[in-house]
């Protein structure tokens, strides 16, 4: 007679998730790069005649850093740059143009385009303010790309989100 032990682990079925193939890692850096590129195409003249690069000489010759203040109000004006480029068509396809660009999208883990409010709330909001966090911005925004290397290819931001990026049909 089996006793019932409360330590053993459950009994549960692995479940496939869709047949989608996942992107390349490779692939999503190449999208990565283009969203950057065209990102600074758009944010560096805004920022040199808004006053940062002025701010940021002043300070730099003064040996110190931007201030926090300073470095939040770029940080929201670049967040909404991008919601104003990469919105519509995240919105439309679960793509930025990057991905777009080269062959991928952004799913949820059922497979679906995932809304638009969860992708900017979870997947681009939370790591992009913690990115920004003096020390220890830098320590995150790098475990958020190297988790990349798991088996399922997922970031950081996607494990926060619940997506996953995979080859466009």
């Amino acid at each position: 007679m089996e006793e019932q032990n409360p330590y053993r682990s459950p009994n549960a079925a692995i479940v496939e998730t869709a047949g989608e193939e996942l992107a390349g890692r490779g692939v999503r850096l190449g999208a990565a790069i283009i969203d950057g590129v065209i990102m600074l195409v758009i944010l560096l003249p805004i920022m040199y005649f808004g006053g940062y690069w002025q701010a940021a000489t002043a300070a730099a010759a003064a040996g110190q850093q931007v201030g926090l203040g300073t470095t939040l109000m770029w940080a929201a004006i670049g967040f909404i740059v991008f919601l104003v480029v990469q919105g519509v068509p995240l919105n439309a396809t679960g793509q930025t143009w990057g991905k777009r660009i080269t062959g991928i999208k952004i799913v949820d883990l059922a497979g679906n385009k995932p809304p638009i409010g969860k992708l900017i709330g979870l997947r681009y909001l939370p790591v992009g303010v913690a990115s920004n966090i003096p020390f220890i911005g830098p320590i995150i925004s790098i475990v958020n790309v190297l988790l990349i290397f798991r088996a399922d290819r997922r970031c950081g931001h996607d494990l926060i989100a619940g997506t996953r990026v995979v080859q466009a049909k």
